[in-house]
């Protein structure tokens, strides 16, 4: 699905073309190509939900395959790869080549910037594919047995069932009564014995029956999320309160750090004259670029993620990560001041200024150490937290992606309303952002749970 979704987007600017856009050469046409961007949005939401659907199964195959004392380097492990891959993703963005070097993706509804997309994502779209037959072939699993499966599916939905049973299946009563009976008499008939095992017999078939149909059903892991909601371990209600707002404080710097860049940064704007269009190309260049650096800050930090939660804990780690996150976001919206009251009056304000060129790369390099810990330490708390539930750690994982889903839903849909009261710009997104990282970072303090692996060696003892 998310080979199909890039390849969508990708081609977007063609198949709009061949639907009915304007037949002007993509060189010369300046106006907005309704059918074109339709197929992109498309694209992106089918992207989008892909991207949001894997994160569940992968880190569950992560925890699944890691022992107890593998799971902070297994994390370690993963952020690694996943620094590797935005490394490549992001050169990807900041180099503008591509259309040279593969010449046959440019065409009449398709120019430079178009090529170049096409290119990187047919790019990813081979080393998907290749990581993914990795994954199938090296990434065994053991399945479980068909009596375990039915028990843990069983456990997962009594609740339910025991709420919606009929009547009739309910022999609860007259079993007491009746070996009440017998016990007055003295004897127990072997027709008695017969006849209550086969009442249990049915009973147990007839329930089974129920959770089968019901594990079959289309609304099964909806329910299943409900009802793990209903039915998590201690602490982990924390921890997914602390994981929302930790996304709530990234999602707005990951929609707008480039657009960022090349407006409040740059002074360019993508509707104003030549040079201010420029200008803002360039600022969005730099802003991949700072997205490299950022990246290879996270890779590196991988690294540091296990001593860092020896050292402290977990908690505090995630704690000081969301601090970070509330100094750089606050951060941004210095830079913005700064940069928009340099740029009044002058004629050459399209550009920037070097320094705060600089200043907005180390604030784009900065992040990279939080988010390495935001990709491994909740994944850590959550599986450790879940480890002994019985049932795998696919569900609880499952509701932890929601603490992701939901925010990145806020962010999409009220960002740029909530950036238009304040008069436009990315600031009033960013200051949101700040706000919601302190909070987190509060909350973290005071409620999120010591885990039973905390992360410390033995026989040191601290505080």
């Amino acid at each position: 699905m998310i080979s199909i979704s890039v390849v969508i987007i990708g081609f977007s600017a063609d198949i709009g073309y061949l639907i009915g856009d304007t037949e002007e050469h993509c060189s010369t046409f300046k106006g907005t190509r309704t059918r074109a961007a339709f197929v992109f949005i498309l694209g992106f939401w089918m992207l989008d939900l892909a991207n949001n659907t894997v994160q569940g199964p992968a880190r569950a195959l992560l925890a699944d395959l890691a022992g107890p004392s593998q799971r902070n380097s297994a994390n370690a492990i993963f952020c690694t790869w996943m620094a590797i891959g935005n490394i490549l993703g992001f050169s990807s963005g900041s180099s503008g080549k591509w259309h040279s070097w593969f010449p046959f993706l440019t065409s009449r509804a398709c120019c430079e910037a178009c090529g170049n997309l096409k290119a990187a994502f047919l790019i990813a779209v081979i080393f998907l594919t290749f990581c993914t037959l990795v994954t199938l072939y090296f990434a065994k699993e053991v399945p479980l047995a068909p009596k375990q499966q039915q028990h843990l599916r069983l456990s997962d939905v009594d609740p339910l069932l025991e709420d919606t049973q009929p009547h009739g299946l309910d022999h609860s009563e007259s079993k007491p009564r009746k070996k009440a009976v017998d016990h007055k008499v003295g004897n127990m008939p072997e027709s008695v014995f017969e006849k209550d095992s086969t009442e249990k017999n049915v009973d147990s078939s007839v329930k089974e029956d129920q959770v089968e149909s019901f594990s079959d059903s289309p609304g099964a892991v909806l329910v299943n999320l409900l009802t793990s909601l209903r039915h998590l371990p201690v602490g982990m209600h924390s921890v997914l309160i602390v994981m929302a707002l930790t996304w709530l404080s990234w999602f707005p710097f990951f929609l707008f750090d480039t657009d960022w860049m090349g407006r409040e940064v740059y002074h360019g704007d993508p509707k104003g004259n030549d040079a201010q269009v420029k200008g803002y190309d360039e600022g969005v260049r730099e802003g991949a670029f700072g997205l490299l650096l950022n990246s290879v800050v996270l890779g590196i930090s991988s690294f540091l993620i296990e001593p860092m939660c020896r050292w402290i804990g977990s908690k505090s780690v995630w704690a000081v990560s969301n601090f970070i996150v509330f100094a750089c976001m606050a951060g941004t919206a210095i830079i913005t001041v700064i940069s928009l009251e340099e740029s009044r009056g002058s004629d050459s304000a399209v550009g920037g200024n070097e320094s705060i060129k600089t200043a907005s790369l180390v604030v784009f390099a900065i992040l990279g150490l939080p988010l390495a810990i935001t990709y491994s330490v909740p994944f850590s708390v959550t599986a450790d937290l879940t480890a002994d539930t019985g049932g795998g750690q696919g569900l609880a994982i499952g509701v932890l992606n929601l603490a992701i889903v939901i925010p990145q839903m806020i962010v999409s849909l009220g960002a740029g309303p909530w950036d238009a009261l304040f008069g436009g710009g990315n600031v009033p997104a960013f200051v949101l952002a700040s706000v919601s990282a302190l909070a987190a970072c509060i909350i973290a303090i005071l409620k999120l749970p010591k885990p039973s692996n905390s992360y410390r060696p033995i026989g040191m003892h601290f505080g």
